[in-house]
């Protein structure tokens, strides 16, 4: 079924300078541990052992951190320091890791068919690591999105609600409901005004998506702000085939920006880190 997840992780990270000026957004860390961990993380939860990572320059901390430090771990060995390793050495036990650089800032569309060379002829699952997703009361969203997968076998975009007001920050869709929380897609518009909005229903960094996704990639014109926008695309293929929307099961938090950075931090210092579970 579905093995590889890509993450986009070219980007500049503007929302967050100067921060981001010289580290790489997806390494901002939630309490002790990197956005991007959290999403490997949730894609292992999902069954997805193969991690794609597309990066771009000044983002070599990512690979590093991906990678065994013979350094550090020497020495804390046998110390109650390794157990904060524990997490991360799970990754790398039980992941393979790939990288492929996007030499120019094209849109998030451009950034997955940069990843084309690392994913093939196959369904994958695509993961913004400044999108955190929890879910404490049951499946992961991409473990929630694999399964439903498993049973339409088409692309699954992830929504949720929000604000009608804040509609021009999102990718947002029109549809039917064929189910609990599912919607066929009928209409999707890039960061529409309000008052142009068919709905809304706004798509979060969670996608699964078909390998026909790149050939649309290529065929798409520059859309909103000049850029390559995969909800261009999705909108060919939704016209052409089927796209779901799922609204999941779970709490999402922005942290691509300093109110959702603050609030993801403090509720996973509360539920993961003080209980023991941040590792």
């Amino acid at each position: 079924m579905i093995k590889k997840c890509l993450f986009p992780a070219a980007g500049y990270g503007t929302r967050f300078l100067p921060a981001t000026k010289a580290m790489p957004k997806e390494m901002l860390p939630v309490v002790n541990k990197p956005l991007i961990q959290y999403g490997v993380e949730e894609a292992l939860d999902a069954g997805l052992t193969e991690i794609s990572i597309v990066t771009g320059r000044g983002k070599r901390a990512l690979e590093d951190h991906f990678d065994i430090s013979y350094e550090l771990e020497n020495q804390i060995k046998g110390t109650d320091k390794e157990k904060y390793l524990v997490g991360i050495r799970k990754l790398l036990d039980e992941c393979s890791f790939s990288y492929t650089r996007q030499t120019e800032m094209k849109g998030l569309g451009h950034a997955i068919l940069t990843g084309r060379p690392l994913i093939g002829d196959e369904p994958f699952a695509v993961v913004l690591a400044d999108d955190l997703c929890v879910n404490l009361e049951g499946d992961g969203v991409l473990t929630q999105m694999v399964k439903l997968y498993k049973q339409y076998r088409c692309t699954i975009v992830a929504i949720q609600e929000v604000d009608p007001q804040e509609t021009n920050k999102y990718g947002v869709i029109a549809g039917d409901l064929i189910g609990d929380d599912l919607y066929r897609v009928r209409n999707m518009v890039e960061k529409p005004k309000p008052e142009d909005a068919p709905s809304n229903l706004a798509i979060i960094g969670r996608y699964i998506l078909t390998p026909d996704i790149f050939a649309l990639i290529e065929q798409t014109e520059p859309g909103k702000g000049g850029e390559i926008q995969i909800t261009d695309a999705l909108m060919k293929q939704a016209q052409d085939g089927c796209v779901i929307a799922y609204k999941f099961k779970g709490k999402r938090f922005d942290c691509g920006g300093a109110e959702g950075y603050i609030e993801a931090t403090n509720f996973c210092f509360e539920h993961f880190y003080k209980t023991g579970k941040a590792y």
